[in-house]
């Protein structure tokens, strides 16, 4: 009887060890293949970890690898290059030879450049890509299926996984001039992003509230420029906590920030707001602006009417001095240059933009917008790099190889993709986590209003009205996330968690296999996982 209870004992400890781990995370890998014999492999602590020398990006994975253990689950393990026996976890780029010589019948790696492969049998695990992101890609299914609970040994069963992302661009935006971040909290915020798939970080850096950038050219722009007086109290309620408020990002630590987010295989696009949002420059330069000024840092939110002067050639001088620091010190092959909510109406009783309208034969005042646009497109082209630009870029004519970012809804984008022009899509309707995400607003932080629950996030469709040749020029979704009403880390990882979980699923999963009742099943482990790392989330979701 003893003996029956015993292996009774030991059968629940291993069901129990064996439901710690489940490759169905989030978002949820293209093909999974489990055993159909149960088998299982023993990953003990101190297992090894092994890469071929000579890579230091796949040396820097194997390390993060172990990082992640050690964070999520308190479990060790060691990393050694060059292992040829005896290594339980094996990193590996696959080759020609290597592909050539598999056997048939073998699990395919997909071509494409962040495909993986995710094995586990009798050997133990391998994590195997075309290139050091795709394994990178693959470490984060790994560690998301071993999950908090490790214990002195995880029981994983014998797997297939094969994947690959939907979209090649995956972004997330993220406001730090209405109010600004430090670079610790950026590189959490990175880090939750590589934790989800995501690769490209739109970060925006100036506005009229102030500009968060150092341009080492024009010292006092972000010196003086960072600076507000004071901050309105709520919804621009004319009442002010009277505090001064400023703060600014040094070139050194843009770049401590890039090089952070590249070993994470994230992409950091700067956007330098113009023409519009450019009280911060103004306030330091106000001869380029129409009227002269004197102008102030915004101390409220909102739309402000005075914009960068059109018809003043020292704007272009100006915007070309900043664009050639930005492209120094990120090098990102897509630069963002905003060009929403720039109003026109300065322009019309400007004599210097109304000469310049003449000179270039224009009938319209958004054509200058068009002509500033073009200007930079050139201008930035030499330094091979693509503009981006949010969907009002369209209204005085499309410059050629612009990027429009559709946030106004679809329509711009749906639009921009039908003229064959590249399309990133984040319309306000399905991707703007600055609004509320529960029904019951007094239950939750201050928001800009409106109602995005993380479901309807789930919904979106990037391609929808679209035929299968215009959707190719869809480079995928992005969520925005600004900050007029989120001043700390906590509240901005509150309004990012769960609704990223909800388009990292948009952004890698095909469309016909998405599943919002299974998605919600699989939550559960991820908010677990939230909790271990310290992350702010919305434990209600709708």
């Amino acid at each position: 009887m003893k003996r029956i209870l015993s292996l009774l004992s030991a059968a629940l400890v291993a069901l129990v060890s064996y439901a710690q781990v489940s490759y169905e995370v989030i978002p949820l890998p293209r093909s999974i293949e489990l055993s159909p014999k149960s088998e299982t492999f023993t990953l003990a602590q101190g297992a090894l970890v092994t890469f071929a020398s000579g890579d230091d990006a796949m040396a820097s994975n194997a390390k993060l690898l172990a990082d992640y253990l050690k964070s999520d689950a308190n479990f060790d393990v060691k990393v050694q290059a060059d292992v040829k026996k005896g290594a339980s976890i094996v990193l590996q780029l696959a080759d020609s030879k290597q592909k050539a010589k598999a056997k048939k019948g073998a699990p395919v790696l997909s071509e494409a450049p962040e495909a993986y492969l995710l094995t586990v049998g009798e050997e133990g695990v391998a994590i195997k890509a075309n290139t050091p992101e795709g394994v990178f890609r693959g470490i984060q299914t790994l560690r998301k299926a071993i999950g908090t609970e490790a214990g002195d040994k995880v029981e994983l069963p014998y797997v297939t996984i094969q994947d690959e992302p939907r979209f090649p661009y995956r972004g997330v935006h993220f406001d730090c001039a209405r109010h600004y971040f430090s670079i610790d909290f950026l590189k959490q915020f990175i880090d939750v992003m590589a934790l989800h798939g995501c690769n490209n970080l739109h970060w925006h850096i100036t506005e009229d509230q102030g500009w968060r950038f150092e341009v080492k050219s024009m010292p006092e722009l972000a010196k003086k420029g960072s600076v507000r007086k004071q901050t309105v109290i709520g919804r621009n309620t004319g009442l002010y906590d009277g505090k001064e408020y400023g703060g600014y990002y040094t070139q050194q630590e843009c770049r401590e920030l890039v090089d952070y987010a590249a070993k994470r295989f994230i992409n950091i696009i700067p956007e330098i707001d113009l023409p519009g949002h450019m009280l911060g420059a103004l306030h330091v330069y106000p001869e380029l602006g129409c009227t002269g000024g004197p102008y102030e840092v915004w101390p409220h939110w909102g739309v402000s009417a005075d914009v960068l002067c059109a018809g003043n050639p020292k704007t272009l001088e100006f915007l070309k001095k900043v664009l050639d620091e930005v492209a120094d010190v990120f090098p990102s092959k897509y630069i963002h240059i905003g060009g929403d909510e720039s109003p026109r109406n300065r322009w019309k009783d400007c004599p210097k933009c109304q000469a310049k309208m003449k000179e270039l034969g224009l009938t319209r005042e958004a054509e200058l917008q068009t002509y500033i646009n073009k200007e930079l497109e050139a201008y930035m082209q030499k330094k091979g790099r693509d503009l981006i630009g949010w969907d009002e870029i369209l209204e005085g004519g499309l410059s050629e190889k612009a990027i429009v970012m559709s946030w106004r809804g679809s329509e711009g984008g749906i639009a921009a993709a039908r003229q064959h022009h590249r399309v990133i899509m984040s319309p306000n309707s399905h991707c703007y986590i600055d609004y509320y995400q529960l029904k019951e607003q007094w239950y939750q932080p201050m928001a800009i209003g409106g109602y995005l629950p993380m479901s309807k996030v789930y919904s979106f469709e990037p391609t929808a009205e679209l035929t299968e040749e215009e959707a190719k020029y869809i480079l995928g979704p992005q969520v925005n996330l600004w900050t007029e009403y989120v001043a700390y880390p906590e509240h901005a990882m509150y309004m990012l968690l769960p609704r990223l979980d909800a388009i990292s699923e948009v952004q890698w999963m095909e469309a016909d296999k998405k599943d919002f009742e299974n998605f919600k099943s699989r939550l559960p482990r991820m908010l677990k996982l939230y909790r271990k790392l310290g992350y702010t989330y919305c434990s209600k979701q709708e």
